[in-house]
């Protein structure tokens, strides 16, 4: 039986009182949130904080309101209230659809929608026991010094965060609070492609939530996830698509971000050249043919990535054909 190792758990009732724990104990702190993710690491020996700093009990951290031009999704909010909320499923379908696709039930009341922007990167060398990995030799992310999978000194486990590429479609910023003050991110500069600390997060920084641009009514967005099982596993590949065209079908917005396939999300790039054109299908292949250019999956997850290079034309397609003007 996998145990978890002895920690110390605080619980601040405000923003302000978890950044001075986290200052005072430094780097044996660990944030934890719903604990979805971060108490299977620890068993696995992933971590051995010697103090954890719970959120759970910060209400501030909990609050989503309709802003008018933005919403404030808190970095507290649990993802099951998320993606069941009536409203956020009618102005952005493509989040709910992802957060509702995370793990299984009883995760998605734990988990907070905070700890899957900033959940950690995965990979077959890494996600296994402290057992397993000894006899391994270890690799680069934990205890090692080199990548199994790239053969080198930079560590590619793969992003596995379902919410961040509907974020990045819809233009979200991740608002922080750390020692070095507040920060406002675009969600595409949040991310870095650096599989041990993929996020750009100081030391001793908190996500405070999302402000999510409020899209026009002629935006349709949509997002897909493969894996194994239709609940609790992590994607082998995930994608968002947000499309707007006018009532002409010119093209005024075309964004895509894929997943799962690096250690950060991958937004495809080279798509302003398409916006003025008319949506028909010459365009749409011609939008699929760029997407799946630079979405190169390695062999960091236990699947074929060939497989998985092969199924991003397709999940690009059924995308696009759901957004596709009338």
């Amino acid at each position: 039986m996998l145990r978890l190792p002895e920690f110390e758990l605080l619980s601040p009732s405000s923003v302000d009182d978890a950044l001075a724990l986290l200052a005072e104990h430094g780097s044996d702190a660990m944030i934890i949130a719903g604990g979805t993710d971060l108490l299977p690491n620890l068993k696995h020996q992933l971590f051995s904080p010697k103090v954890l700093v719970s959120l759970s009990a910060i209400d501030e951290l909990k609050t989503m309101r309709n802003e008018g031009e933005t919403w404030w999704l808190g970095a507290g909010c649990s993802l099951h209230d998320l993606a069941e909320n009536a409203e956020l499923q009618m102005v952005f379908p493509a989040l709910t659809e992802a957060l509702g696709a995370i793990a299984g039930p009883h995760h998605r009341v734990m988990a907070t929608l905070g700890g899957n922007l900033c959940l950690d990167t995965r990979c077959v060398y890494y996600n296994q026991t402290q057992f397993w990995r000894e006899a391994l030799g270890f690799c680069l992310k934990k205890d090692g010094d080199t990548c199994h999978v790239a053969g080198g000194r930079k560590c590619v486990a793969a992003a596995s965060n379902d919410s961040a590429p509907p974020l990045i479609v819809y233009g979200a910023k991740v608002e922080t609070l750390g020692p070095n003050g507040r920060r406002s991110l675009p969600m595409d500069q949040f991310y870095v492609p650096d599989g041990i600390k993929n996020t750009c997060l100081e030391a001793g920084e908190l996500v405070l939530g999302l402000r999510v641009p409020t899209p026009n009514s002629s935006v349709r967005a949509a997002f897909h996830k493969l894996r194994r099982r239709d609940a609790i596993d992590f994607p082998l590949l995930n994608m968002a698509v947000l499309l707007e065209c006018d009532d002409k079908r010119v093209v005024q917005r075309l964004s895509i971000a894929v997943s799962a396939l690096a250690a950060r999300p991958n937004i495809v790039r080279g798509l302003d050249k398409f916006l003025g054109e008319t949506w028909d299908d010459e365009l749409e292949a011609k939008v699929i043919k760029r997407a799946q250019k630079g979405s190169i999956p390695l062999t960091n997850l236990a699947t074929d990535p060939a497989w998985r290079r092969a199924l991003v034309p397709v999940f690009v397609k059924r995308l696009l054909n759901a957004c596709a003007p009338d």
